[in-house]
């Protein structure tokens, strides 16, 4: 299950030095658990460009780095994601929260933000699985090592 505790664990097996996030939906319910923790170092901040950002900078200075952020703020941030994963070619993971994916696969939602999530991040080509918050840790866990060993960008979204 894919709550802060478990989350937690995950990324310190992964060896992620810093949570670089906006804290919203599903994610901010693991903010308990991260601020307690101390390591990996949480990193607020106010816009999801900025997220992007500094995670490319922490990669840039041997950190390693995951962006945690709901999907309208992928939306926002696609500038920063292209020059950070296409132009720079910085192996930058993202987790990013898919708002209203479940009540959309039910046809009980009008927001329009699972409709244009998916194909925005394929659009990105930014290689990617699905979970949700019964998913195992395991999960989350190999989709970053693939990505490491592979030395690309990656992300996991989780359906909410």
């Amino acid at each position: 299950m894919l709550d802060g505790s478990s989350v937690l664990g995950a990324f310190r097996e992964c060896g992620i030095t810093d949570v670089v996030w906006i804290p919203d939906s599903q994610l901010g319910t693991w903010e308990p658990a991260l601020s307690a923790a101390g390591e990996p170092r949480l990193i607020r901040v106010c816009r999801e460009g900025e997220a992007i950002a500094l995670a490319g900078g922490l990669l840039l200075g041997g950190r390693r780095p995951i962006v945690l952020i709901q999907c309208t703020g992928l939306f926002e941030a696609g500038d920063t994601l292209r020059n950070i994963v296409h132009d720079l070619k910085l192996p930058l993971f993202l987790l990013i929260g898919l708002r209203s994916h479940l009540a959309a696969q039910k046809g009980k939602t009008a927001d329009t933000c699972p409709e244009f999530s998916e194909p925005i991040v394929k659009l990105w080509k930014l290689p990617y699985v699905i979970l949700n918050e019964s998913s195992d840790p395991a999960a989350l866990v190999a989709e970053y090592r693939k990505a490491q060993a592979e030395n690309r960008a990656g992300a996991v979204l989780l359906a909410e």
